[in-house]
């Protein structure tokens, strides 16, 4: 094992939920009871042996003692307590993470207060701003896709019981290009596929006639989607009923928003199908033209099926994935990675993401390092989706997509970087980076003192403290 790795508070908690005590479990895994008690006290790392016993004894595999979920959570913390509504000063990072190791459980009851706090908080914010206006209106209409959003982002992105019957579909249907998913709706299905003028719709379901339509002013890539979609939802409800039963969405918005949510990650599994994508990504190296070549399939879902790549046993490289309108508003994000994308304000504007709408037939790669020393390389594509209609605005957004650069050697887009060089320093946001020394800081991070000087003007108008 290239890194050390600290399993302590899991292997605790399969310890507990098994009602083994430490002296027993210890036997169990040929081991004594001392040397036990300090791995799980995250004193000791565990060796390769130990980590082969630990999945031998409890039947898991090492995806589910994997620390990324940790990450995550440390993430969500950070930010949530720098945004806490109380004086006082923010835990430290070292607190946090000890109590993420310790407490995970607690950890997430914090997170849900706070997301319970913040939605207080916009139902006040919008009620006052409604009376203001003499308005009536939903308060809170955004907020059913932030908690969809924190549902695929403790999935790591990755949903396995519709990805592994969306690939078992996809062999069925021998492909997902345009003329073989309609084959398979009008001969299996029983539904007939019309093309539609009108320029903004992409699909219509009209379950009476049984009959598809699809906006025929789009692209190839997105019909055959959007044909891909009505399979996943003619065919798989069951699979999505079971996994929006088990998440537990408080409010049917939500649980409406994430069914949508599910039946386009079906569909992207569907014309993607994962162990073909996999291998077929990293003989190309990871160059996303090139799949998308090959797989008829758009830049864009290409970009998105690559962060998905996280099937136990059959991991791809693990990416991150965003998409920004140029507003700045982040429209999608996943992330495989250490990185996190801020859940509250702006992206940080060192990222090379919000260069390509500059440059939106240029292919931007970047090697950027995060304060936490992690450097990534990450690449960055604009993308124009036309609109079908003169006076109808095309739709322009940034792709990214990004990697740590340990995996350098397996992307195209490293070959002309120079790995051992100087790194561009970002961040999540400016609301929590830790950097103190940026020339493009908007605003002092949260949970930071500052001091602003009347007589020394500089690019930043204040300067940090603590």
């Amino acid at each position: 094992m290239g890194e050390k790795l600290f399993i302590g508070p899991r292997l605790r908690l399969l310890r507990q939920a098994k009602g083994w005590k430490l002296e027993a479990c210890a036997a169990q895994l040929g081991l004594s009871a001392s040397y036990l008690s300090q791995i799980e006290a995250n004193q000791r790392p565990v060796t390769a042996r130990v980590l082969i016993d630990v999945m031998r004894v409890f039947e898991v595999d090492a995806a589910s003692l994997d620390a990324a979920d940790d990450q995550r959570l440390i993430a969500d913390l950070r930010e949530a307590t720098a945004d806490a509504p109380v004086g006082g000063e923010a835990p430290a990072l070292s607190e946090i993470k000890a109590a993420v190791a310790n407490t995970p459980n607690l950890a997430k009851a914090y997170l849900d207060l706070h997301r319970a706090y913040r939605r207080l908080d916009e139902r006040l914010k919008a009620t006052e701003e409604a009376v203001s206006l003499d308005e009536r209106g939903a308060a809170s209409a955004l907020l059913p896709y932030e908690e969809v959003r924190d549902f695929f982002h403790y999935k790591n992105n990755y949903i396995h019981s519709l990805d592994v019957a969306a690939e078992d579909l996809s062999a069925q249907i021998g492909g997902g290009g345009e003329r073989a998913l309609e084959a398979y709706l009008a001969d299996r299905l029983g539904v007939r596929v019309v093309r539609s003028g009108e320029p903004d719709l992409l699909r219509h379901w009209d379950a009476a006639s049984r009959t598809v339509a699809i906006g025929a002013a789009h692209p190839e890539a997105t019909r055959s989607f959007q044909l891909a979609y009505q399979i996943a939802a003619l065919t798989l409800p069951d699979i999505v009923e079971a996994e929006l039963s088990a998440a537990g969405f408080r409010s049917d918005s939500a649980a409406k928003v994430c069914r949508t949510g599910l039946l386009n990650y079906a569909a992207g599994a569907l014309v993607l199908p994962y162990e073909r994508f996999r291998e077929a990504a990293r003989a190309a190296r990871h160059d996303i033209e090139r799949l998308a070549l090959t797989f008829q399939t758009s830049l864009e879902q290409v970009f998105h099926r690559l962060s998905t790549l996280q099937r136990p046993g059959a991991r791809g490289v693990p990416f991150y994935f965003v998409r920004l309108d140029r507003a700045g508003n982040i429209t999608k994000r996943h992330s495989a990675t250490r990185l996190q994308f801020a859940r509250f304000g702006g992206a940080c504007p060192l990222w090379n993401v919000h260069d390509a709408f500059a440059r939106p037939d240029a292919w931007l790669v970047q090697l950027a390092q995060m304060p936490d020393a992690v450097r990534y390389v990450c690449i960055a594509r604009g993308v124009v989706k036309p609109s079908g209609a003169y006076r109808q605005a095309e739709r322009r957004y940034a792709l990214g997509l990004g990697c740590e650069a340990r995996y350098a050697d397996q992307l195209v887009y490293a070959d002309e970087l120079d790995l051992a060089g100087p790194s561009a320093p970002i961040g999540v946001s400016c609301r929590i980076c830790e950097r103190d020394d940026c020339s493009q800081r908007a605003f002092p991070p949260v949970d930071r003192a500052f001091e602003v000087f009347e007589n020394d003007r500089r690019w930043v108008p204040f300067s940090l403290r603590g």
